[in-house]
């Protein structure tokens, strides 16, 4: 078993990291967390250099990775105009394949996924969101909650009720997905501010009213929504986990450099700190081997989902683990550094795609019924 990357793959990683340690400037980084604002000129840059790089979903992940390890406001900024694109890839028409996912990959659309609703948190087939039938048209009703570039996509893969479930506690049935527009009449945001972190990410409440989108806007076949934004789960966890994996990382890099300073300048530094740091360093690495094993498996085209919540689940914690760690170990010296951001951007990966809570659900589930994580 080889556990080195291909030369090209690790020659990517380099070339992502020189982008995110120029780009990502503490200036730039802070402005972007202070103002909530998204940013933009970052998004083209980063396509106009080639780093972002969805013809290999390996690069995808390791970019992800690198980036957060820079900053995790502005590395997650750069790929969420993404967010939601493999449900399309995979199951949209051509005609909107054509229309939608040319555009964003060319960086001329950006899009968002509406799943999450007020109220709904982890609850997916509790969603209220509804969409009638009315000839050659859906008419749809209803809002989304905590939408990643809610105020600035040009539009949504949005999951919705086209029926009744058949039976009551089948409540996933009964659920499609539908492309939402922007511009189409009817449908209005708001943005949300005062968030915890990711601050430099657009988030925003999307309200429905009588909005009426093509049948053609149509995503694969009525009734198999909720199968398609679950598949969009197991494959968006993989990336999640590098996003915690590269949080986790950029919090032991700030440590490693304090510790390694206090040496230099003759402060004794203590068995205790040292501990800490070994504990941050195995967890890290435990944590991307894991990445590494769920990314095997779903890009080779056979998904474990009890491995991708194991990566996603144990890497956002770890996220969170290493930069409360860091903030212990760097004291009043972390508070005033990009330290203090990373410790408020790292709550979030144990919340969004499946909180941990639902990733341990999903592995219980899965180890009980046979699924074993071979």
């Amino acid at each position: 078993m080889d556990f080195d990357l291909p030369a090209d793959l690790e020659e990517y990683r380099k070339q992502v990291r020189e982008f995110s340690l120029r780009e990502f400037t503490e200036e730039t980084a802070m402005m972007h967390d202070i103002k909530e604002k998204y940013p933009d000129e970052l998004r083209k840059k980063a396509l106009e250099s080639g780093i972002i790089d969805f013809s290999n979903p390996w690069k995808t992940m390791l970019g992800i990775e690198e980036m957060c390890r820079v900053d995790p406001g502005l590395g997650i900024s750069a790929t969420v105009p993404y967010f939601g694109a493999e449900i399309l890839m995979l199951h949209g028409s051509d005609y909107l394949r054509e229309k939608y996912l040319s555009k964003v990959a060319t960086g001329k659309m950006m899009m968002g996924l509406g799943v999450t609703e007020p109220g709904g948190g982890s609850d997916v087939a509790g969603l209220k969101t509804s969409a009638k039938k009315s000839g050659n048209h859906y008419i749809l009703n209803g809002s989304k909650m905590f939408i990643t570039n809610g105020g600035i996509a040009d539009f949504f893969v949005t999951l919705v009720r086209t029926a009744e479930p058949d039976v009551p506690s089948k409540r996933h049935r009964g659920l499609s997905v539908l492309v939402v527009e922007r511009n189409f009449k009817g449908f209005s945001s708001n943005k949300l501010t005062g968030k915890l972190g990711v601050r430099a990410t657009n988030t925003a409440e999307l309200i429905f009213d009588n909005v009426e989108i093509p049948q053609e806007n149509l995503v694969g076949e009525e009734g198999k929504g909720f199968y398609y934004v679950m598949e969009f789960f197991n494959i968006s966890r993989v990336f999640v986990a590098a996003q915690s994996v590269g949080i986790a990382q950029g919090a032991l890099d700030m440590v490693t450099e304090y510790l390694s300073s206090q040496e230099k300048k003759g402060v004794p530094v203590s068995e205790e700190l040292k501990f800490k740091l070994s504990e941050m360093a195995t967890r890290t690495e435990a944590s991307r081997l894991l990445m590494y094993k769920a990314a095997s498996y779903l890009f080779n085209y056979k998904p474990n989902p009890t491995i991708t919540s194991m990566a996603k689940g144990y890497a956002s914690e770890t996220a969170a683990f290493c930069a409360e760690t860091a903030m212990e170990v760097t004291g009043m010296t972390g508070l005033s550094t990009k330290l203090e951001r990373f410790f408020r951007d790292s709550k979030i990966m144990e919340i969004w795609e499946g909180t941990s809570e639902v990733e341990k659900i999903v592995i219980s589930r899965m180890m009980m019924r046979g699924d074993s994580s071979e």
